[in-house]
C-alpha cells in the first residue's frame, strides 16, 4: 500500500508582500503545494493587521478583512499578527508585525505529522528552523520572490521562484492572460544563449506538475516549454550577461513560429530583482 505524502505549507505573508509577491493567489499556491497528490495537512499563512489604522481608515479595514476571508475560503488557516509601533529616542516611529517566531514554532510542532514542508518566504532567519526540520526527517522546499536569502536557498531541499509558477502572480496589464497559450505573457529563464549569433532559447513552466525536476523540454514528461528568442526582442536592460545568468527572471509574450511548430518570444523584459508593493 502506497503511503500518502503529508504536506504542510507555511506562508510568511508580510515577507512575501514586501518582496514581489503582492497579490499572490492562494488557490494556485494550494494547487502547487498539492502537485504530488499528497494530503495537505497544514495550510498556514501569517498575515499582518494594523488595528490603529483600521480605526481611522474604514476602507483599509474592509479590504483587509475581506482579503482574510477570501484566503480562508480557499482552506487556509489565517494567523493574524497585529502591527506594533515602536518609537525610538529621536521620535521616529517604526511598525512591526513579525511572524517569524510564530511560524517557526508552528512548523517545528506540526512537522511531527508532516513529510514535506513548503516554506513561502525569503527570510534568512529560518536557517536554523530548516536544519532542525531536515534533521527530523522532513523534506523542506522553499518558494520565494525577491530578496531571498542565498543561504536559505542552498540549505533547503529545493527552491522555486514564485515568479515562474503559472498564474501564481497575476499579470497586471493582462487580466485575461491564458498562461502558455499563444499570445499570452509568461515568465521564464534563459536556458541557452549564443551572444555571437544573437539568439537563444528561453524556458517556462507550462503547467503545475510534480515533475518540475525534468527541466529538459525535449523529454516527454517535462512540464517545461522551450521558446526561441532573437536578440532583437530583448529590452535594453536585457544584456548578454543577463541572458546567461540562470537567476534572471524574464517576462515575455509567446507566439507560434511561422517557420516550424515551435514558439517564439516577443518583448522580452527583465523582472526586477528588488522592489515591493503595498496593500
Amino acid at each position: 500500500m502506497q503511503q500518502i505524502l503529508k504536506v504542510g505549507v507555511f506562508v510568511d505573508a508580510e515577507n512575501v508582500r514586501y518582496n514581489g509577491g503582492y497579490q499572490l493567489r492562494y488557490d494556485i499556491l494550494r494547487m502547487f503545494a498539492g502537485r504530488y497528490g499528497g494530503s495537505l495537512v497544514r495550510l498556514n499563512t501569517y498575515i499582518a493587521f494594523d488595528q490603529e489604522r483600521a480605526k481611522e481608515d474604514p476602507e483599509y479595514k474592509r479590504r483587509a478583512l475581506t482579503y482574510q476571508q477570501m484566503v480562508r475560503e480557499y482552506g487556509w488557516k489565517v494567523i493574524v499578527k497585529n502591527v506594533r509601533r515602536y518609537t525610538d529616542d529621536e521620535g521616529n516611529v517604526t511598525t512591526k508585525a513579525n511572524a517569524d517566531l510564530d511560524m517557526a514554532v508552528d512548523a517545528m510542532l506540526q512537522a511531527e505529522k508532516l513529510d514535506l514542508l513548503l516554506m513561502v518566504t525569503g527570510d534568512g532567519d529560518f536557517l536554523q528552523v530548516v536544519t532542525a526540520l531536515q534533521d527530523r526527517g522532513c523534506r523542506v522546499e522553499l518558494l520565494g520572490f525577491r530578496n531571498v536569502s542565498q543561504e536559505l536557498r542552498r540549505l533547503v531541499d529545493d527552491y522555486y521562484s514564485g515568479f515562474l509558477i503559472p498564474d501564481l502572480l497575476p499579470i497586471s496589464y493582462e487580466p485575461r492572460n491564458e498562461w502558455g497559450a499563444p499570445g499570452s505573457c509568461v515568465r521564464g529563464v534563459c536556458s541557452k544563449w549564443f551572444p555571437e549569433k544573437g539568439y537563444g532559447f528561453l524556458r517556462f513552466i507550462k503547467r503545475i506538475d510534480p515533475n518540475l525536476w525534468i527541466i529538459d523540454p525535449r523529454l516527454e514528461d517535462s512540464p517545461y516549454e522551450s521558446v526561441f528568442c532573437h536578440a532583437n526582442e530583448l529590452a535594453d536592460e536585457v544584456t548578454d550577461e543577463v541572458m546567461m545568468n540562470r537567476d534572471s527572471i524574464l517576462e515575455f509574450y509567446i507566439e507560434e513560429s511561422d517557420k516550424d511548430d515551435g514558439l517564439v518570444a516577443n518583448n522580452v523584459r527583465l523582472v526586477p530583482s528588488f522592489g515591493s508593493n503595498g496593500l
